[in-house]
């Protein structure tokens, strides 16, 4: 098997990147990219997006599969069914330090027609691409998977209050959270 044949490796970093949000007491988010493909209430969808609270404590039957993420989930206080395609998955990341991973737009659905697969299929920001490169080095090509990193005082500063709140950001804002980009 050669490296055109072996399956993606972005349900497997999902995985990865979930269980160490869980083990470390981090809130996992996904950012995904809606589409026909994408089963998810479409009153919280907001241009073309919607962030999910993937944690335990959020969901219900939580299957991070290789094809799909499904889950039951309330919304308002209505239980809904959610099921995502691993593709249109944007990012995962820990909602207290915003560390986690950025992965590029997936093709649109094959059959897809009309003015939401075209719209799927053109080139679109990340919800992250507002956060800068580290370094100020311009937007790394679509077809690299990104890591979130911390700025060195968002670090420090990233210690929670002891009533399970998240951290608050620094005064002045401080540093954002920057793209590092994985070879």
């Amino acid at each position: 098997m050669n490296a055109l044949d072996s399956t993606s490796t972005r349900p497997y970093l999902i995985r990865a990147l979930y269980d160490w949000c869980t083990d470390n007491g981090f809130t996992p988010y996904v950012a995904v990219l809606v589409d026909e493909t994408v089963q998810v209430p479409r009153e919280y969808v907001k241009n073309g997006e919607i962030v999910l609270n993937i944690s335990f404590d959020a969901t219900s039957s939580l299957k991070l599969g290789n094809e799909f993420i499904e889950f039951r989930a309330r919304f308002a206080g209505v239980a809904r069914e959610i099921m995502v395609p691993i593709g249109r998955v944007l990012a995962i990341y820990a909602r207290e330090n915003g560390q986690g991973m950025a992965f590029p737009v997936a093709p649109a659905a094959p059959g897809g027609a009309g003015p939401q697969a075209d719209a799927a299929s053109a080139p679109r920001p990340s919800p992250l691409s507002s956060v800068p490169a580290a370094g100020g080095e311009p937007e790394p090509a679509p077809d690299r998977i990104m890591q979130l990193v911390p700025g060195e005082a968002a670090a420090e500063g990233s210690k929670g209050g002891e009533d399970g709140e998240p951290p608050k950001p620094p005064p002045g804002g401080g540093p954002r959270p920057a793209l590092k980009r994985i070879k």
